[in-house]
């Protein structure tokens, strides 16, 4: 009889609805009876996160330490395969000016592939499939979004999966404003490193009633890409890929 399928999962997204998230996530892993995971709200378990076989977070705003830092990328480029959603590689800095990316936790940000550096007030915008023979999205058609438009550096090698387009400057509190090149944004792709890899998706904004406090004391509740059945097919095809089980 084989061993159950070990899922790491990191549920802790300021300004987000990490419930929602957290419980969507868990209900599509508990699809898959060969999986079994344990969830966390931080990185600090290191040593459970190495005896796991593949990660999953969603986390806006988690700045891991230096030791977590190297054991995530450790992790990964020992063979294991980590798929990071939405704002995992987000970090925010309130500033004089606004909300600044800090071009800090380099390696962190090395191991995704991409930092965050700012997105366009939510908008429902065209995504289209970069790589139609991936089985990630294999048969997936162009779709709209209705989410946050990340709009990133990259670092090393990145597959694109998924894209949209965008250029112009836009005001939604964010220093870095100005985006004039009309190239791919990347809505998901794959990341190796070592002998293991990462898949990025951005989509996946979501929010609750109180999930802006201070800056909001009650807000819109927001579900986005959540909604999707293309996204929620995609995030399945994501487990069962980490699993290795796609």
């Amino acid at each position: 009889m084989s061993d159950p399928i070990q899922a790491y999962l990191v549920a802790n997204a300021r300004f987000h609805d990490t419930d929602f998230a957290r419980l969507n996530l868990l209900q599509l892993l508990a699809e898959m009876p060969e999986i079994r995971t344990c969830v966390s709200d931080s990185f600090a378990n290191t040593e459970a996160i190495a005896k796991s076989d593949f990660l999953v977070t969603y986390t806006c705003d988690l700045r891991p330490d230096a030791a977590q830092e190297r054991a995530l990328r450790d992790f990964v480029s020992s063979g294991k395969r980590w798929i990071a959603l939405h704002g995992t590689n987000a970090f925010l800095d309130f500033t004089p000016k606004g909300l600044q990316s800090p071009r800090s936790h380099t390696l962190f940000m090395e191991t995704l592939g991409s930092r965050f550096i700012s997105h366009p007030p939510s908008q429902a915008y065209t995504v289209t499939v970069s790589d139609p023979e991936h089985p990630l999205v294999e048969g997936l058609e162009s779709f709209e979004a209705s989410d946050e438009l990340y709009l990133c550096e990259y670092f090393g090698e990145v597959k694109p999966l998924l894209e949209t387009r965008f250029t112009g400057t836009f005001q939604s509190g964010y220093v870095e404003n100005a985006w004039p090149d009309d190239e791919p944004r990347l809505v998901a792709y794959t990341h190796p490193v070592g002998a293991g890899e990462v898949l990025y998706i951005t989509l996946g904004h979501c929010c609750g009633r109180y999930d802006m406090r201070p800056m909001q004391d009650v807000a819109e509740v927001v579900r986005g890409s959540w909604e999707n059945p293309i996204f929620m097919e995609l995030l399945g095809r994501a487990l069962r890929w980490g699993a290795g089980i796609l």
